[in-house]
């Protein structure tokens, strides 16, 4: 069976947008400040796509008519900075204050591990 024109139609436009929005636009190659910081970018991707096709043939026509036509926006705001700095993670928000308990918990992983790996350090002295 033949592959219809509209699904090579929005193959090839899902394919586009897997391009633009990787890991590597979420999260930007990291920085490295001539005094060993290094601070790595942090952005929020927001995506949609739509599509429609069409397929008319006439009963008295052998030719199959098509028509289709999508459309895709993409939007990428930076949120925050990952800042490593002598062995410690600290996360620089620039976005508005967390309003979610979860957007809270997000915010202080870095502290947590900060406190988990002086525990750990201490322990092994």
């Amino acid at each position: 069976m033949d592959k219809h024109p509209i699904g090579d139609f929005m193959e090839t436009t899902l394919q586009k947008i897997r391009d633009m929005v990787d890991v590597n636009t979420i999260i930007g190659s990291p920085i490295t400040t001539a005094d060993g910081i290094t601070i790595i970018p942090v952005s929020k991707v927001s995506f949609g796509f739509a599509s429609g096709g069409a397929d008319y043939t006439k009963a008295t026509a052998k030719d199959t008519n098509f028509g289709c036509g999508s459309g895709a926006g993409v939007t990428m705001a930076p949120v925050a900075f990952l800042v490593v700095k002598d062995g410690g993670v600290k996360l620089i928000n620039i976005g508005p204050p967390a309003s979610t308990a979860v957007d809270r918990l997000v915010e202080l992983v870095p502290d947590v591990i900060d406190k988990i790996t002086e525990i750990v350090q201490k322990d092994k002295e």
